[in-house]
């Protein structure tokens, strides 16, 4: 694909409850966009435990900040206090903060995700229940986990093509920042 010539980065955060579609997105974007998907869920699959999964999910994020370039990130951002945490961050390390949510019928995606994320229907139920749906100040980009991937990129192109430059003018430097702590992994019990 062809440069957006962004004037930042954006640090993409894919939002919904399980089995709405974040994965499915986030990877079909990454690989549309050129960019980096880190999945916190695929690290904590790898990691010893909870503590060593938090820590690898900040280590490869921070390396991908490196790069200055857009990433998709798609991880602990079931909460609002998360999300902001997570977007204070992005901005401090000068990222343009973006959420993609992915809605989809919760009946939808309970199947999905017993069917494909091996969790069990409680589990799926837990997670659904502590999901807070994005605020309006949040400024999601919204995008259904029923259409197709075609048509749902042209939502998040629009939005994108919203953040392209209109004067040669540079973000300040800001000091680096360690990742935050919203990059710890969900946890299925």
């Amino acid at each position: 694909m062809k440069s957006l010539s962004l004037a930042r980065p954006h640090a993409i955060m894919m939002v919904g409850i399980p089995g709405s579609g974040k994965t499915f997105f986030a990877s079909k974007f990454a690989e549309t966009f050129n960019a980096p998907y880190i999945s916190a869920n695929d690290i904590a699959a790898l990691a010893r435990d909870e503590e060593a999964s938090s820590q690898l999910t900040a280590m490869v994020v921070e390396l991908a900040v490196k790069t200055k370039q857009t990433f998709i990130y798609e991880g602990n951002t079931e909460t609002r206090a998360h999300r902001t945490e997570f977007a204070k961050w992005a901005r401090s390390q000068g990222y343009q903060p973006m959420l993609v949510w992915v809605q989809t019928d919760p009946r939808a995606a309970e199947e999905r995700s017993l069917k494909y994320n091996g969790i069990t229907a409680d589990d799926f139920r837990s997670i659904a229940r502590t999901f807070s749906p994005p605020h309006p100040t949040e400024h999601p980009v919204v995008i259904s986990g029923r259409h197709t991937f075609a048509s749902q990129l042209k939502v998040v192109l629009n939005h994108l093509a919203k953040a392209r430059p209109t004067a040669s003018v540079s973000a300040p430097e800001r000091a680096p920042q360690s990742a935050p702590s919203s990059s710890r992994p969900i946890r299925v019990q």
